[in-house]
């Protein structure tokens, strides 16, 4: 017997495999919505995916031109608040005269001063004057010279200075 022509199977085939598909059809429809749904979020992540690589590249070409501060007057940070350190002075012969000393030489516009975080101080820094805010930085720097404290009091007299 001789074969049938190529046009021919080829249709054959065709018909046969669009049989298929329909049989498939009611199926393949009920998983569309999800298979749509889940398309759009893949395409969704791609795009956020390259507009976050275009925002890094730029903000490394950016970074020559402008420079960032090396930490803005409101930033804080869980590092920064450093616990209270104690003085590594020779003892005195009475614990509580030493005490009494240390609590006479405490600023008294803001007797709590030692107990404060740096965050609780810069809330309350708005409110000093300056000479409150110098007499601050002498007291820090005598006694327990935090640099964090330093540099946030230094930068407070350079704020109010330009006012």
């Amino acid at each position: 017997m001789k074969p049938l022509p190529l046009g021919v199977r080829v249709a054959a085939g065709l018909a046969v495999t669009a049989l298929e598909q329909a049989r498939k059809l009611p199926q393949q429809l009920a998983g569309l919505p999800l298979t749509v749904v889940s398309e759009a979020m893949q395409l969704s992540m791609r795009v956020q995916q390259h507009v976050t690589e275009l925002a890094i590249k730029g903000d490394d070409v950016l970074s020559g031109l402008r420079p960032a501060e090396e930490e803005p007057e409101w930033a804080t940070f869980d590092e920064d608040e450093t616990p209270v350190t104690t003085s590594q002075e020779t003892p005195a012969d009475d614990p509580w005269e030493e005490e009494e000393r240390a609590l006479a030489e405490v600023p008294e516009f803001l007797p709590s001063y030692d107990e404060l975080s740096i965050a609780q101080l810069r809330a309350r820094l708005r409110n000093l004057s300056l000479e409150h805010l110098e007499e601050l930085l002498r007291y820090e720097k005598d006694h327990a010279g935090r640099p964090e404290f330093i540099g946030m009091l230094n930068r407070r007299i350079a704020t109010v200075k330009t006012q």
